[in-house]
């Protein structure tokens, strides 16, 4: 098990949430001038992981969330520590740095801070912002087309009973204040969620090719972990037995079976996404359908 399994399996699955992505990062490191009586800094005692995750609550009446997660490992430990999490609408900017190459710097700035971050390798940078864009397009829309629909509803069911109630009110409670506040609270509460600021990031990462794209990063995300573990067994000690050495072959192989997995992952994809194109039409017809009839036994 790899160890964004682990994360996933010990941290977001207790909680009814399911990871999208995790990264390995540290802080940017920063110039500032060193105190002479301050010992050097120390090596770092902990591993830390930014993930995205999805909420998926057992009720269904409760929303779904995206969440954004700062999670620690500390050295000598085996366990995950949730440090930090944040909603997706707190997210405000996601800065790539350097919007023409490939880079492991990235920024998150939040209603009320700015994490500057230093990934693995840039390929993980890469794969993060890439799902991260993807996963908060999703989510604004759905959320934006579920206000919609809340609002429409209301609008055709609820009328006649708010203007009734708004005769039957006294005049002098209903103060001209008192409604200007309601109607502004209504606006603010059905008002689609902003969505995050993506700036100098390359522009393959915010197009709409997830496939191939995906494919890439993944491949390279492998092909990293694959070569640090090779540097690690031939410097560390006995590093040069048999058995412990990953030839360019396997390589080549897991690659070859990667890419076999996820090209059938797609062709299974394909006609789940065209069913449910079709359960929505259908949906908008009976829906259609169902205003009708209200409209027709309303009058």
């Amino acid at each position: 098990m790899n160890i964004q399994s682990s994360i996933n399996k010990e941290v977001f699955i207790p909680h009814d949430e399911r990871m999208l992505v995790a990264v390995e990062v540290q802080r940017r490191k920063r110039k500032r001038k060193r105190m002479s009586f301050l010992p050097p800094g120390a090596r770092r005692d902990c591993t830390t992981f930014i993930c995205v995750s999805v909420c998926q609550p057992e009720v269904t009446t409760k929303p779904r969330q995206l969440l954004i997660t700062k999670i620690k490992q500390f050295v000598g430990s085996s366990s995950f520590t949730r440090r930090s999490q944040w909603n997706v609408e707190q997210l405000r900017q996601v800065n790539g740095i350097h919007p023409q190459k490939d880079s492991p710097e990235f920024d998150l700035v939040f209603d009320n801070t700015v994490d500057q971050w230093v990934a693995r390798s840039s390929a993980e940078k890469c794969l993060f912002v890439h799902i991260l864009y993807h996963a908060c397009q999703t989510y604004c829309k759905g959320k934006a087309g579920s206000l919609m629909k809340a609002g429409g509803l209301d609008h055709v069911g609820r009328k006649g009973s708010q203007c009734a109630q708004l005769v039957q009110e006294d005049p002098a409670e209903s103060t001209p204040d008192s409604t200007a506040i309601n109607v502004k609270s209504k606006r603010k509460s059905s008002a689609p969620p902003r969505q995050p600021e993506f700036i100098n990031c390359q522009s393959k990462l915010t197009t709409d090719s997830r496939t191939v794209t995906l494919l890439i990063y993944r491949c390279k995300v492998y092909l990293d972990r694959i070569k640090d573990r090779r540097v690690f067994n031939q410097t560390s000690p006995g590093g040069g037995q048999r058995g412990q050495r990953v030839t360019w072959s396997s390589v080549a192989e897991a690659v070859q079976r990667m890419k076999v997995s996820l090209v059938g992952r797609g062709d299974r994809l394909t006609p789940a996404e065209d069913k449910t194109v079709e359960l929505m039409h259908k949906a908008q017809q009976l829906a259609d359908a169902a205003h009708k009839l209200a409209l027709k036994f309303s009058k």
